[in-house]
């Protein structure tokens, strides 16, 4: 595994541990500049294509997932962790259907509704953008039918 930091090939692993999506995570230590540093590793399963509102597909992204959940969740207060734990479900989700494509919506759907439970704002934020609130008068709707739901 190369350095980050000086770009060495070599390293050793100091700990190793694994989370319940089946990701391992490595402590190491640089063989050239001893500095540490942590890897990420998942098994490459086969995840589906996505099939976006156009027609077109394309490789899900994890992270293009997650880059979207983070720009809802700015200035909020949801940890990376809550936010990784949603991109790990989709994710998750994605790979046990077992199909060879699915429509962007399914990814959507799963998100928006995770983060109506985790934090209000982060859902209109999302909102916003995945159901297409056009204007003030949409988004305002969208706030008083979550206002209702919380009296």
């Amino acid at each position: 595994m190369r350095c980050p930091f000086c770009g060495y090939a070599e390293s050793r692993v100091l700990d190793t541990s694994h989370d319940a999506r089946g990701e391992v995570r490595r402590r190491r230590e640089c063989d050239s500049c001893h500095l540490r540093f942590s890897t990420l590793e998942r098994a490459l399963d086969s995840i589906p294509l996505i099939i976006k509102q156009d027609g077109s597909r394309e490789e899900f992204n994890r992270e293009k997932l997650l880059r979207g959940i983070k720009i809802a969740c700015a200035k909020r207060p949801v940890s990376a962790d809550d936010m990784d734990h949603i991109a790990g479900e989709v994710e998750s989700y994605l790979e046990n259907l077992g199909k060879p494509e699915v429509p962007s919506r399914v990814i959507g759907d799963r998100v928006i509704n995770r983060l109506k439970q985790l934090d209000l704002i982060a859902y209109i934020r999302y909102a916003s953008v995945y159901l297409k609130l056009g204007d003030l008068r949409a988004i305002r709707d969208e706030i008083d039918e979550l206002l209702e739901g919380t009296e």
